[in-house]
């Protein structure tokens, strides 16, 4: 496996107003768009406050991409191009998770900028995208520049408690016949330090996400009393089941011929993001038994969260897993999950722009795909 030959089209000049860029990502973060699970913690106002600032940051974006407001503070912008072929679709989210604002250094919906650097919910995640997005345009848009097919922006107001802002925009695509060529949204970072062997910076996009999956073990018994125990209590037999699954990680990679020890036990031993990289990670959270020191129990469970590899799916990570435990009194449930995604072409014009792009504004970082 040896890196394809890429030719890299010459990063073309940027010009764009700084200071507007700045004071409107510290606009957005003043809203304390919050959201909760439970709605009726969120302040509908601040993310009205938050719309209703739109047309006064962004004026052209304003006057030349009409805006409609899907249900559950969905928001969707389209820029016309000037053909009719596929458009391109950039994403964001403008709602933000809780702050335990006494554990902040500096205050959580201020903005206050410090060595050149912002604080505040959402710089990061995602207001800075949706600020990012919506400058470029309305820069652009003052030059006299027209995309050569239609962009749409689509943010949502609930990204962050699963909510289904984005899937009724989905829901409005598909009721108007709009397939888009190429949807981007957040994804990774420029990184150092990630893989061994590579000391350039890595700049990585992702081409897909991992599935999800909480798996709960139980196991049965006729409990008892402390004083005169089985050899094995159902807390250790699940304990055991515990041990297993952790002695025997799933593993995906090319060449594992060859290179399988070593990469097992590198990232066995690393743990972190090269290892979440390379394989369907388990990761076990929870655990209960009995409530009496004394009592064995009648029942005992633990969970784990599973992040599923796209080369897996929630019924074979469960079939890999029962397999591996070995115990037929264990019972397996499937509970909360999510199939992991499509991949994404990376053979495509789509793939292209966006790593000219990251190349462009990056200087000699390797631009590459990851999960």
């Amino acid at each position: 496996f040896t890196p394809k030959a890429e030719s890299r089209a010459a990063a073309e000049p940027v010009s764009y107003d700084k200071d507007a860029a700045i004071h409107a990502l510290a606009e957005l973060v003043k809203c304390r768009t919050v959201s909760y699970d439970d709605h009726a913690l969120e302040d509908d106002a601040e993310f009205e406050k938050l719309i209703g600032k739109l047309p006064e940051l962004f004026p052209n974006v304003t006057k030349t991409c009409p805006m409609q407001r899907m249900e559950d503070r969905g928001l969707l912008f389209r820029w016309k191009g000037k053909g009719d072929g596929a458009p391109a679709v950039l994403m964001a989210h403008y709602d933000v998770v809780p702050v335990e604002e006494e554990n902040w250094t500096h205050p959580a919906f201020d903005a206050e900028i410090t060595d050149g650097i912002m604080w505040g919910r959402g710089t990061l995640d995602t207001k800075v995208t949706f600020n990012g997005i919506l400058s470029a345009a309305e820069n652009l848009i003052k030059q006299g520049f027209v995309p050569e097919n239609d962009i749409y922006f689509a943010f949502s107001g609930g990204e962050e408690v699963n909510g289904p802002g984005a899937k009724n925009i989905v829901k409005y695509f598909k009721e108007h016949g709009v397939t888009p060529e190429m949807v981007v949204d957040e994804g990774g970072a420029v990184v150092d330090n990630v893989f061994p062997g590579v000391t350039q910076p890595c700049g990585l996009i992702g081409i897909a996400e991992k599935g999800m999956l909480n798996l709960e073990y139980s196991l049965a018994s006729s409990g008892g009393h402390a004083s005169a125990p089985a050899p094995h209590t159902p807390v250790g037999r699940l304990s055991a089941a515990c041990t297993k699954v952790e002695a025997h990680p799933f593993v995906i990679f090319a060449n594992l011929w060859c290179f399988g020890g070593i990469l097992d036990a590198m990232c066995k031993k690393s743990g972190g993001e090269l290892n979440a990289l390379l394989r369907t990670t388990v990761a076990f959270t929870q655990m209960s038994g009995s409530k009496a020191p004394n009592v064995i129990p009648p029942s005992v469970s633990m969970v784990s969260n599973i992040r599923l590899n796209p080369e897996d799916s929630v019924s074979s990570a469960v079939e890999y897993i029962r397999t591996v435990i070995n115990d037929p009194d264990v019972k397996l449930t499937v509970g909360d999950h999510m199939e992991p995604s499509p991949i994404s072409r990376t053979d495509c014009a789509g793939w292209t722009r966006v790593v000219n792009a990251v190349a462009g504004t990056w200087k000699g970082c390797i631009v590459a795909p990851y999960l």
